[in-house]
């Protein structure tokens, strides 16, 4: 009696039979990219600068970041809280043609230059409301537009007309 004792408390410590797998927690899914949203990271952006000439005769240089890909362009200056002077960003554009730009989600003025393929300034938009979805456009082709800090162009003697250069921007790829 002794040994069947034994016998069923044996078989009473054996390993029980391993539980099946549990699933592997499935995958978050993926938001969809929103280069517009607050929480966006957009990447770092090549820098540039864009030497202007005044109506006196002197030159201003603008220390830029460039957006040359679709999603920088959308992107801008979206959610930005400042724009110290003396900064701003270009954007580039495969070609030339009537650009319109918006101000949603942007939070702060700005001065908008439209500068055509021969690095002419052939409008400005000065001191462009924040936070609204009005169009402005200069109604002309352009495929450069500089955003500098609302007030910028008045204050340094930037005017229609005018002329530009890039410096370190020529071998940066433009993507539509």
């Amino acid at each position: 009696m002794a040994l069947c004792t034994l016998a069923l408390v044996g078989g009473a410590c054996q390993e029980a039979p391993a539980a099946p797998p549990k699933p592997a927690p499935a995958a978050p899914r993926a938001r969809p990219k929103d280069v517009a949203a607050e929480d966006f990271v957009m990447p770092v952006l090549p820098r540039a600068h864009v030497r202007l000439k005044d109506a006196y005769g002197g030159v201003h240089r603008v220390e830029v970041e460039v957006a040359a890909t679709a999603d920088a362009r959308t992107r801008g200056l979206m959610w930005r809280k400042a724009l110290p002077a003396g900064q701003g960003m270009l954007f580039l554009f495969p070609e030339e043609e009537v650009r319109g730009f918006w101000m949603r989600n942007t939070l702060i003025p700005l001065d908008m230059l439209f500068i055509t393929s021969e690095h002419r300034i052939v409008g400005i938009i000065e001191n462009a409301e924040p936070r609204t979805l009005m169009n402005r456009s200069v109604g002309i082709p352009s495929q450069y537009v500089l955003e500098v800090p609302g007030g910028w162009c008045q204050a340094k003697g930037i005017v229609r007309g005018g002329t530009v250069e890039f410096e370190n921007v020529s071998t940066l790829p433009i993507t539509p």
